[in-house]
């Protein structure tokens, strides 16, 4: 009878363990994931309570959320490389659906508003700013270069293998990748997202799984690094700069303009009354010279001839 309950008691661990083993988030690496029941494994974000659904991308606020967690931990400021997003990793604060709520603000009471990818679209002020609406990104532009090689791909290659790649790997769908032109190293993307419906994923969460993808910060289990091929052949990227245009223009107010033109103006005068004086002091060491020359001649024709 022992024999045959170890060997039942085997057959179940057998079983259990690749169960156990699956629940995993293949698509976000903070997630927390528990088997609570028979073939169901539930994921959490790693520092709340927040569900995570890992058939799709979560969102940018609740991975920007879980990313504050270690920096906070380790001590650390790592702002991403992106030109347009100047402000870095926050710790923002999320809707229940996953969406920034239109007003950031830090822990001294500073604030600012943002649009839908979390970007900072106005002057920062004090606890008393208004955001009247989370403003949508429209489209993102997304330009890259990539490691020259012997001979530069065939752009229709590019262009499909950079469409397969955010099909398949970011759930995008290929409607929503409007453009894509190549001039080697050169490559542009156009994502453009009017209106997203409930099933389809944003296009401000698609750009963040690249960027953190290509900066070597996936947020896909490690055993999901980025790989792109065209025709057998590896892409490898070498910049990435990342540009969002909403519905409504940013609202920043004119004195960093005025600044920055002051600064400038100030500079060009500066110049102008440097060269102003150089040439003053040229055209006096000239003109002294000349008339020392003058007065030698002129002494030189007055004086007495010796013969």
């Amino acid at each position: 009878m022992e024999p045959l309950f170890g060997v039942v008691l085997g057959l179940i661990l057998a079983v259990a363990s690749p169960a156990h083993d699956s629940c995993t988030c293949a698509t976000n690496k903070w997630a927390v994931c528990a088997q609570d029941g028979p073939g169901n494994c539930t994921c959490r974000l790693a520092g709340s309570d927040q569900p995570v659904d890992c058939s799709t991308l979560t969102s940018k606020c609740f991975l920007m959320k879980a990313e504050m967690i270690p920096l906070k931990e380790k001590r650390l400021w790592r702002p991403p490389q992106g030109v347009s997003d100047s402000d870095g990793i926050y710790n923002p604060d999320c809707e229940d659906s996953g969406v920034f709520k239109a007003r950031q603000c830090n822990q001294s009471s500073t604030c600012w508003c943002v649009n839908t990818a979390g970007v900072r679209r106005t002057e920062k002020g004090g606890s008393s700013l208004n955001c009247s609406e989370l403003v949508r990104t429209r489209w993102i532009y997304i330009e890259l270069t990539h490691k020259r090689s012997s001979s530069a791909f065939a752009v229709p290659d590019v262009a499909k293998a950079l469409t397969q790649l955010f099909e398949s790997r970011y759930k995008l769908h290929p409607k929503y990748i409007t453009a894509i032109k190549y001039d080697p190293p050169l490559i542009q993307i156009r994502l453009d997202q009017n209106k997203k419906p409930k099933w389809d994923v944003d296009i401000a969460d698609v750009a963040y799984y690249f960027e953190k993808d290509v900066n070597n910060d996936s947020v896909f289990p490690s055993n999901s690094k980025l790989t792109v091929s065209v025709n057998g052949d590896a892409l490898a990227i070498e910049k990435l700069w990342i540009y969002y245009v909403d519905e409504k223009p940013p609202e920043f107010s004119m004195r960093q303009l005025a600044a920055g033109i002051g600064a400038v103006v100030t500079v060009v005068l500066l110049t102008a009354g440097i060269g102003i004086a150089v040439l003053l002091v040229l055209r006096w060491l000239r003109t002294r010279t000349y008339k020392k020359f003058e007065c030698k001649e002129m002494r030189e024709i007055k004086a007495p001839s010796l013969e």
